[in-house]
């Protein structure tokens, strides 16, 4: 799907627009890949680093500046929505400027999208904003609303809209994975609930999700990946065998259990060998995917990160971690 198309990856300067760029260019031939991104010391360093690729560009600009996504997108045929504001702490304290971007940003790119043509747009999403808790998730959630109403009013317009849920990535930045690393050194670890639970999913597992839903992509669908589950307490063992842990309460806007599928969702949920699809309330895109060959859920289903049968062991979390 790939070979000979132009590829746009909002946000593209972060860890998964950078895994997603280089599997873009070795396993794929697309004429170009281009990355647009705010900060320009990332994208000076993401060049050396991708200086062997020929057919990858480097825009500077926001996708809170609807202008630039117009001359960004101008002979783009598939746009990687990866930008976002996403510390939930920071979210809590700059609310507006959260919203600003991952609401109103996504408004622009569907606008834009929509008026260049672009034939497919995938918006990356997160778990927390299945039934959301803080401003981030509720952010995200607005984002996929936005994302999959797009589909409604594109007109006679041929441009897909769809969402990609998965969970929290490994060893990515402002993961635990690294916070614990540091804090093995003095053989001490802070949990904030040892009963917390969450998804799991390695980087290059996230990128290949996300390639393989674009080709599937009918339009107004949102993608959740199955996912292993750990506790927090398991990956503590896991990093620092024998070390004392700390429990220091659980923090503001934090969820003790991660849900991708909320029950409240199980009548539009159909699930794939390997991942689920949430059809959007739309009565006239139900049938889109009548013939998608998936299964219905049962009506009280629930995917959430503490009754995920999948769930990772000391030893598994080392081996991923190792890996890294």
């Amino acid at each position: 799907m790939f070979n000979g198309k132009c590829v746009l990856i909002t946000g593209g300067t972060g860890s998964f627009g950078r895994a997603c760029a280089h599997t873009l260019l070795t396993r794929h031939k697309p004429t170009k890949v281009i990355i647009l991104s705010r900060d320009e010391l990332k994208q000076y360093e993401m060049a050396q680093d991708f200086a062997e690729y020929e057919n990858i560009r480097f825009f500077l600009g926001d996708v809170r500046d609807k202008d630039r996504l117009y001359r960004a997108f101008r002979g783009v045929d598939i746009i990687i929505h990866a930008a976002a504001l996403k510390q939930v702490p920071a979210a809590e304290y700059n609310p507006f400027e959260v919203i600003k971007t991952n609401i109103m940003g996504a408004q622009n790119i569907i606008d834009a999208a929509i008026d260049t043509q672009v034939s497919h747009v995938l918006a990356l999403s997160t778990d927390k904003a299945a039934a959301p808790i803080n401003l981030y998730g509720a952010t995200k959630l607005c984002s996929d609303k936005l994302f999959i109403a797009a589909n409604s009013y594109a007109g006679t317009g041929d441009t897909k809209f769809s969402v990609v849920r998965y969970g929290n990535v490994l060893g990515s930045r402002g993961s635990v994975i690294p916070f614990f690393r540091e804090q093995c050194k003095s053989g001490v670890l802070t949990v904030t609930d040892p009963r917390m639970t969450r998804f799991w999913i390695t980087l290059e597992q996230g990128v290949d999700f996300v390639l393989r839903s674009i080709p599937a992509m009918v339009g107004g669908e949102l993608f959740v990946p199955k996912l292993p589950s750990m506790n927090i307490m398991t990956l503590a063992h896991a990093m620092c065998p024998g070390g004392k842990i700390e429990i220091t309460g659980i923090r503001p806007g934090e969820k003790l259990h991660e849900v991708m599928v909320p029950r409240d969702e199980a009548h539009n949920t159909v699930e794939f060998e390997n991942h689920f699809l949430i059809k959007p309330n739309f009565r006239f895109f139900n049938k889109r995917f009548d013939s998608c060959g998936a299964r219905p859920v049962a009506d009280d289903f629930e995917y959430n990160s503490l009754d995920n049968p999948w769930q990772l062991t000391v030893e598994k979390l080392q081996e991923l971690i190792e890996e890294l």
